[in-house]
């Protein structure tokens, strides 16, 4: 794995421990996008890697669903 592709592979596994929360504390797409103040498609593009995530659009909705995206951050990088 080259260094470049590091922080896209970093930043799709958080948005799937994202994904993984929304879905435990059962949340639809639309609902974590009206608390978040995304749309709801940017959020569904986030969930299945079809957009790289800026840090504002994480921080969103990890706001949204009250995690620690700093801890998301170290547990994906530790991952990979």
């Amino acid at each position: 794995m080259s260094k470049e592709n590091v922080p896209k592979i970093i930043a799709l596994e958080v948005a799937r421990l994202l994904r993984t929360e929304r879905v435990r504390q059962e949340l639809s797409m639309t609902r974590l996008a009206e608390k978040s103040g995304l749309s709801q498609p940017m959020v569904s593009y986030v969930e299945r890697g079809m957009r790289n995530p800026t840090l504002d659009t994480l921080l969103r909705i990890a706001i949204a669903l009250d995690v620690d995206l700093w801890m998301l951050l170290k547990q994906a990088s530790q991952e990979h």
